[in-house]
């Protein structure tokens, strides 16, 4: 099992290792900046610098074929009023892209259609404790429309960077317009709740092993256990209300996306099943981790208290005696004889030693 979470490990580190930092973009601004990127694309290919959004939005409207992606990172209310207006962005969108914390969902304003999507990332650790924290989440809205995408992230991971250099790397894919940048970050969304559900995979194993071994700890694994129990809800509220979403982008026909690229989202569906399936397993072996761990606590418990009776037993043979031979009275049994108290003292040994062993024969002690 060890191996097989090791290969895991070696797999992913080296999916991580083939994305790229989206230096290559002149207009790539600091995370801490609103707008992040700001291209025009004109039959897939990247068009030359604009000094301004409105450049951008003025030279799509001049060109069939072409289209700006805007790209921010939490934008305020005030950032924010300027391009909602220039892009024509429903206030409702637009307050849900500010204020975020929204579930999965799509909806349709007009020709504009607002996608929203929860991020998921895991959080790497040496060793999982009862506060280790697993899955990191975040959000990113598309607002999709004729001519422009414009995203909107939330959090400080799930970066459009690298996804964008490889749409610019296929123009055939990137010529069908905002269709399939909204493909992309979903199969891309997507694609990181399967890494991080593989990963997380890696740190059931783990606690699974735990649990069974001998030398485990009795007290140490329900922390670990419920923790990560919590952490995985959180990965499965963001990953299973996205089906429906999916579902609706890729069976109801909506006229500001291409047809063929509608049928690819069949398949981002499929993928978002898997990881669902595999979730929802994870938490039902996590129940049975669980139960089993507190079983074993139980028979641990049991097996120390019929140690305590059985010495208890074997105690409550020289107390009885002390006890009898104690009272101050003149008139008793061998009280007086001269062997009398080395006999009372082999009497106790040898019924302590009688009971010990029955006791230990039987699996008590």
């Amino acid at each position: 099992m060890s191996m097989v979470g090791n290969l895991r490990k070696v797999a992913n580190l080296a999916r991580r290792s083939r994305r790229r930092v989206d230096l290559s973009h002149p207009a790539r601004s600091p995370l801490g900046s609103t707008v992040v990127n700001c291209v025009v694309y004109r039959d897939g290919l990247r068009g030359p610098g604009t000094d301004s959004v409105e450049d951008a939005l003025r030279q799509v409207r001049k060109h069939r074929g072409s289209f700006v992606w805007l790209g921010l990172h939490e934008p305020g209310e005030a950032e924010i009023a300027g391009i909602a207006e220039l892009f024509g962005l429903h206030p409702l969108a637009v307050e849900d892209a500010v204020h975020a914390h929204q579930r999965p969902k799509v909806e349709q304003y007009g020709d504009v259609l607002f996608a929203v999507f929860k991020t998921v990332t895991y959080v790497e650790h040496a060793e999982l404790t009862s506060t280790s924290e697993v899955v990191n989440t975040g959000e990113i809205m598309v607002f999709t429309g004729p001519d422009f995408v414009v995203t909107v992230r939330h959090g400080r991971h799930g970066s459009l960077g690298p996804l964008r250099e490889d749409l610019e790397a296929d123009p055939r894919q990137l010529a069908h317009g905002p269709s399939a940048v909204l493909h992309a970050i979903a199969d891309h969304v997507v694609d990181d709740y399967v890494t991080v559900a593989d990963a997380v995979q890696n740190d059931i194993d783990q606690v699974e092993t735990d649990v069974f071994s001998p030398r485990s700890p009795r007290n140490a694994d329900a922390g670990r256990i419920y923790q990560l129990k919590r952490e995985l809800l959180e990965l499965k509220r963001a990953v299973v209300p996205l089906a429906r979403p999916l579902d609706r982008l890729a069976t109801e026909p909506r006229g500001c996306l291409d047809k063929e690229i509608q049928a690819y989202f069949r398949d981002v569906a499929d993928h978002l099943t898997r990881v669902t399936e595999q979730i929802n397993s994870f938490d039902a072996l996590l129940d049975s981790i669980l139960q089993a761990h507190l079983a074993q606590v139980t028979v641990a418990q049991n097996e120390d208290m019929r140690k305590i009776t059985a010495w208890a037993a074997i105690i409550a043979v020289p107390t009885m005696v002390c006890g009898v031979y104690g009272m101050n009275f003149d008139h008793m049994p061998e009280l007086r004889w001269r062997f009398g108290y080395p006999l009372a003292l082999t009497v106790i040994a040898i019924a302590c030693f009688v009971i010990h062993r029955g006791f230990k024969r039987n699996g008590w002690l």
